[in-house]
């Protein structure tokens, strides 16, 4: 496995204050650091066929975040590029496989199994994607910290009974999905834990 380059300075200063701006009190530096946590379980299992791609892509997957915009994630892949362009030129990245992995950060909820075909690539696709996903199948206590903090970060950004409309149907939408997981790694070790945050927060909604 490659290693992770090292960050030069100036790169790691301006990534931390995308994440500081606009204060979250979720899609902050602390979630990323909760989804290395889980990039490493992968490094330490299946592994990774393109760690330093995936790697940047974890790092700068919530680079760009305002509750309620459709763009985040493409500026966020925008940024992502433009920073291996300036700080890593010579590190052979692939930015463009970056970019890729973070734009598909857009659609949580709506990716199957089988959407990216079999082999290596794949199996990175849907490692990271469940990565920032696993979220939903953390301990009781840290499913409900993130769920609060998604609600503070829509707060006087949409009015609550359309925010928790709207949330509803997504955690719904989740629940009944066949594979809440898209990989086998993920879907062993937290399918059974996420859908009981997700019936037990759906039902004190009803």
């Amino acid at each position: 496995m490659c290693a992770a380059p090292v960050l030069p300075q100036p790169q790691r200063e301006a990534l931390l204050s995308a994440y500081a701006s606009p204060p979250r009190a979720y899609h902050d530096f602390a979630h990323v650091g909760e989804v290395l946590r889980h990039y490493a379980e992968v490094a330490a299992g299946p592994g990774w066929t393109q760690p330093v791609e995936t790697w940047l892509a974890v790092l700068y997957h919530d680079a760009v975040y305002e509750a309620g915009r459709r763009d985040n994630e493409a500026r966020s892949a925008r940024m992502a590029v433009e920073a291996v362009a300036r700080w890593l030129p010579e590190a052979g990245v692939d930015a463009a496989r970056v970019a890729v992995l973070v734009e598909l950060t857009a659609r949580h909820g709506q990716h199957d199994p089988d959407d990216f075909g079999a082999g290596p690539e794949a199996d990175d696709t849907r490692h990271f994607l469940d990565c920032d996903m696993a979220i939903l199948g953390a301990e009781p206590a840290a499913f409900d910290a993130y769920h609060r903090g998604i609600a503070a970060e829509y707060r006087g950004r949409m009015p609550g009974w359309l925010f928790r409309l709207n949330r509803r149907r997504f955690l719904k939408a989740l629940l009944a999905k066949r594979r809440i997981f898209l990989s086998d790694l993920f879907h062993a070790r937290y399918d059974a834990r996420a859908r009981d945050n997700l019936r037990r927060t759906i039902n004190a909604w009803q």
